[in-house]
């Protein structure tokens, strides 16, 4: 099989690797002559006896592969040791805008410090990790250049926004109930008692 496509027909997609096997199935993508992208950041992990400086998934369990939509090249990569799926829907899998890996791929190669941050869309419940505010929530709103954490009194339906630096905040996440468990419920209450 020809895996050597043009790049003008081929597309960046985001493949679930197996936990911390990500370094070996870039390793068998390279191989196998396909062109991937496993972006890393140095770490320091300290042990009892010694410091050392590691090089960690920038995005834990995934690597990129820039292949033509092809079900034959698709299928060679989903073959390889500790690969589990592409990243898609029913249709299959997404490709991923070349900008969004340039991106990446420039901040890695100009060592500028990076580390991984949860993904924030506007209208997501945000908490404050530090500070004097610690432990406020809100919702995250993004106004220009600047962070908003919008905190409301609902009853009264009136808000006050403050201004936030996006490194000072995390998502709170909510125990949310899934169909099944509602399901589940209500056949209990149903069934004999």
């Amino acid at each position: 099989m020809d895996r050597a496509t043009s790049y003008s027909q081929s597309s960046w997609y985001a493949v679930l690797i197996r936990s911390r096997q990500e370094k070996v199935a870039a390793a068998m993508l390279g191989a196998l002559r396909i062109q991937h992208f496993l972006p890393l950041i140095a770490e320091v992990r300290r042990w009892s006896d010694r410091k050392q400086r590691v090089l960690l998934p920038l995005f834990p369990s995934y690597l990129f592969v820039c292949i033509a939509k092809s079900y034959d090249i698709q299928l060679c990569v989903l073959k390889v040791p500790g690969v589990i799926a592409f990243v898609g829907n029913l249709s299959g899998p997404l490709a991923i805008p070349d900008a969004e890996i340039k991106s990446i791929q420039t901040v890695l190669s100009n060592g500028v410090g990076c580390f991984p941050h949860p993904f924030l869309a506007a209208g997501d419940r945000v908490r404050i990790k530090y500070g004097p505010l610690s432990g406020v929530e809100g919702r995250y709103v993004r106004s220009g250049p600047d962070s908003k954490l919008v905190i409301s009194i609902e009853m009264l339906q009136r808000s006050v926004a403050i201004n936030v630096d996006g490194c000072d905040i995390e998502p709170v996440y909510r125990e949310q109930t899934s169909y099944l468990d509602i399901t589940e419920a209500a056949l209990s209450t149903t069934g004999t008692s």
